[in-house]
C-alpha cells in the first residue's frame, strides 16, 4: 500500500486529544437544564415507580391469596378424604362396644 503512514505513538495521542477537545466544547455548548423540567421529569419518574411498585405489591398479594385459597381447598379435599374413609376400630374399641352390650343387655334382664 503506496502512502500508507503508520501513525506513531504522538499521532494517535494528538488524534485523542483533539477528540476529547471537541467533545468538551460540544458539551459545553449544550444549553443549561431549565429547573423546573428537570423537577417534572423527576417527579413523573418517581409517579412511574410508585406504580410499578403498586402493581407489584397488588400481584404478590394476588398470589398469596391464590395460594392461600389453593391450600384451603387442599385441606378441605384432605378432611373429605379422611371422612370418607372407613373408621379402622381398634381391639379396645371393639371390646369396650361389646362390654357395653353386655352390661346394657344385663340391665335389662334384671
Amino acid at each position: 500500500m503506496k502512502g500508507f503512514k503508520d501513525p506513531g505513538f504522538q499521532d494517535r495521542a494528538a488524534a485523542s486529544a483533539k477528540a476529547k477537545q471537541r467533545a468538551l466544547e460540544k458539551m459545553k455548548a449544550m444549553p443549561e437544564r431549565d429547573p423546573a423540567e428537570v423537577a417534572a421529569r423527576l417527579a413523573r419518574q418517581q409517579e412511574r415507580e410508585e406504580r410499578e411498585a403498586a402493581k407489584r405489591e397488588a400481584a404478590r398479594v394476588a398470589r398469596e391469596a391464590e395460594l392461600a385459597a389453593k391450600a384451603e381447598k387442599a385441606a378441605q379435599e384432605a378432611a373429605a378424604a379422611e371422612a370418607a374413609k372407613p373408621k379402622v376400630r381398634t381391639e379396645a374399641e371393639l371390646k369396650a362396644a361389646r362390654d357395653a352390650r353386655y352390661a346394657a343387655r344385663k340391665k335389662r334382664k334384671s
